[in-house]
C-alpha cells in the first residue's frame, strides 16, 4: 500500500523556498526546515530527499513561479525601452519594500554562494540567466525597431549589461541598497542606451 502523506508537499516546498530565500542555503540547516514546516526529518527525506535535493526543488520552483512569468511579460510587452524600465521598477520595488525587502533574489543569492559549485544548481542558474537575457534582448530588439536605441548600441552587449544590472540590484538591495539610489543607477544605464531626443 502506498504511503499516504498527511501534509501538502507543494505548500511545504513554498515554505522551504521562503526559508532558503530569506536565510540563504549555508545558514539554513535541516532543523530549521523541520521547525519551519512542522514536519519530521523522515517525512522531509522521504518526500524530497536530503537538503541538496530540497534546495534544488526550491530553486526550480522559485524560477518557475517568480522569474519566468516576469521574463515572459517583459518579452511580450512590445514597448521596448519603456518595458525594460518597468521591469526594473518592479524589480526594485520587490527588493526594497514589502514582505521580501532585503531578501534579494534566490537565484542571485545562489550565484554568490558556494552552492553555485554544484553542477545541477549551475544548470538552473544558467537557464535562468538565458531566460532573463532572452526577455531583455526581445525588448531591446523592439526598441531598436522603434528607433528608441542610440545608433551605437549593440543589443547583444546591452542585453548583458542590463542582465548584470538586474543581478546587481538584487545583491545590493539585500545589503540595504535603497530604492532611490538603485533607481538612479538604472536610469543612468537606460539613458546611455536611448537615442538622442
Amino acid at each position: 500500500m502506498a504511503d499516504i502523506k498527511h501534509f501538502d508537499p507543494d505548500a511545504t516546498l513554498e515554505m522551504v523556498v521562503r526559508l532558503f530565500w530569506k536565510q540563504g542555503v549555508a545558514a539554513t540547516g535541516v532543523q530549521d526546515i523541520v521547525n519551519a514546516t512542522g514536519l519530521n526529518r523522515s517525512s522531509l527525506y522521504s518526500t524530497y530527499g536530503g537538503k541538496r535535493q530540497l534546495y534544488l526543488a526550491a530553486l526550480n520552483r522559485y524560477v518557475a513561479a517568480r522569474s519566468q512569468p516576469v521574463f515572459r511579460q517583459l518579452a511580450e510587452d512590445g514597448r521596448g525601452l519603456p518595458a525594460v524600465a518597468d521591469f526594473f521598477r518592479g524589480l526594485i520595488s520587490a527588493r526594497t519594500s514589502g514582505e521580501h525587502a532585503r531578501w534579494g533574489c534566490l537565484v542571485s543569492n545562489a550565484h554568490a554562494g558556494a552552492e553555485s559549485d554544484d553542477l545541477e544548481v549551475l544548470a538552473v542558474l544558467d537557464r535562468h540567466h538565458q531566460g532573463l537575457c532572452d526577455a531583455l534582448r526581445s525588448a531591446l530588439e523592439t526598441a531598436r525597431k522603434d528607433g528608441q536605441l542610440a545608433a551605437s548600441v549593440d543589443p547583444a552587449s546591452a542585453t548583458e549589461l542590463l542582465a548584470l544590472l538586474a543581478y546587481g540590484v538584487n545583491v545590493r538591495s539585500r545589503a540595504g541598497g535603497d530604492a532611490r539610489s538603485l533607481s538612479r543607477t538604472v536610469d543612468a544605464a537606460l539613458d546611455s542606451l536611448r537615442a538622442p531626443g
